[in-house]
């Protein structure tokens, strides 16, 4: 594409400069990445063997428990570990689980929650999130369906209010206890208190049958691949 040095004929356009030519293309390829990203769920969503909805009930997901009866030793795990990524104004996350080097460092300073994360089937990722005063994160969508999101509550802000909306849901975190939702739908969270939260974070492979679970999976592998 070049710039013409003359006048324009009646009804041709100018050329695009070259410096939007990029920002186009990397347009197009979000729509086409998101346009995807819509079938896909809709395919995964048809094989699900559990509700598409954007909260789910946490008594479809039986490990949830063992996340509630350790959640004590969980939270003390947390203060020494996570806090301590927000003091040194890190990206307020503390990837623990699966990997190697630094990940595996992780689990080794917080062995009840490894312990507890160890026992969840189909685990795709794991670790501490910290929500600082005052936060509030914006408008979001997760990546795909084939993935759900569980938070369980380690400590919770009692001097305001922290609360998170996932799709036309309203939901607040309660200590000691779990919160399975899916994060495709959008979301968005606030702290509107002067303390800190800390959750467990955990992303778990949606319970799917065939071939829903060969396609998802299949999905999954390309993602962790690209992101390499």
């Amino acid at each position: 594409m070049y710039q013409r040095s003359i006048g324009r004929g009646e009804g041709e356009q100018a050329a695009l400069p070259s410096a939007t030519q990029p920002a186009l293309a990397a347009r197009g390829r979000a729509v086409r990445r998101a346009r995807f990203n819509r079938i896909a769920d809709r395919v995964i969503g048809e094989f699900s063997l559990v509700p598409v909805a954007p909260v789910l009930d946490v008594r479809a997901f039986g490990w949830t428990r063992g996340l509630r009866d350790n959640w004590r030793a969980i939270r003390d795990e947390a203060r020494a570990a996570a806090l301590g990524v927000e003091q040194a104004q890190d990206d307020a996350r503390f990837t623990a689980w699966p990997g190697a080097g630094r990940e595996s460092v992780n689990a080794a300073r917080c062995p009840a929650t490894a312990a507890a994360v160890a026992a969840i089937p189909g685990l795709d990722s794991a670790g501490f999130a910290v929500l600082p005063p005052g936060a509030h994160l914006p408008v979001q969508r997760g990546p795909t369906r084939g993935l759900l999101t569980c938070h369980l509550g380690l400590i919770v802000p009692r001097d305001g209010d922290a609360r998170m909306r996932v799709g036309d849901r309203m939901v607040r975190w309660a200590e000691g206890e779990t919160l399975v939702f899916d994060d495709t739908y959008d979301h968005e969270v606030w702290n509107d208190s002067g303390g800190t939260g800390v959750v467990l974070r955990l992303r778990v492979r949606r319970p799917l049958r065939q071939p829903g679970r060969w396609f998802a999976d299949t999905l999954l592998r390309l993602r962790s691949a690209l992101h390499r």
